[in-house]
Order: structure tokens, then sequence, then C-alpha cells
């Protein structure tokens, strides 16, 4: 059964970080793409973030630069270090376990309980 539980959510104030893990079981962790997803009150889900099981990493333009992508094949985890937060990032983050061709990430319909992000003074 696959299982994907995200952690390291919480408040910060604009121009903070955060890091947020994901720990993954159920799946051969090394062999799969992993996304980072958010959704932001009123909004779609959009993609963050992927790592692919090579490590080649691929941003969203609006956090390009201040969010990285990495994972610990070791820990079966996925960290998405978040650097100078703005407003606009805040949102429920979630984990997502697919597949990555052509520099696309396709996903599957696993994902995390997700984990709350919020910035504010």
């Amino acid at each position: 059964q696959v299982q994907l539980v995200e952690s390291g959510g919480g408040l910060v104030q604009p121009g903070g970080s955060l890091r947020l893990s994901c720990a993954a079981s159920g799946i051969i962790f090394n062999l799969k793409a992993m996304g980072w997803y958010r959704q932001a009150p009123g909004k779609q889900r959009e993609l963050v973030a992927f790592i692919a099981s090579g490590g080649r990493t691929k941003y969203a333009d609006s956090v390009k630069g201040r969010f990285a992508i990495s994972r610990d094949n070791a820990k079966n985890t996925v960290y998405l270090q978040m650097n100078s937060l703005k407003a606009e990032d805040a949102a429920v983050y979630y984990c997502n376990v697919g597949e990555d061709y052509s520099d696309t990430y396709f996903p599957s319909d696993y994902w995390g309980q997700g984990t709350q992000v919020t910035v504010s003074s």
C-alpha cells in the first residue's frame, strides 16, 4: 500500500524559510519521480517542483531560485526547501509519486494528506 506522509509546514513570516518532508512507503522509491504540489483556497492544485529518479529537477516559474527539491533514497524521503517565502506561497502542500517523461511530470493518484504553509507577518 502506497503511503505518503508530509511534514514541516507551519507559519512563517514573509522572507522566511521552511523545509517540507515527504516520507514514502509501499513503492520502489529510487525508481520513481516525486513531485510537490500546492493548493491555495479557491485555486487549482499546481505542480511546484518535481525530481526525477535520477535527480534531475524542474520548477514552476513562480518558485525558481527560491525553492529546492531534493531526495534521499536511503530514507525514501523527498524534501522541499522553501526560501524567501511570499504571501502567495501560502497553500496546502502535497507530495505525489509519479513518472517523468520528456521533462514532464505525470502524477499518480497517490497523494499525501498535505501540510499547511502559512506566510504572514
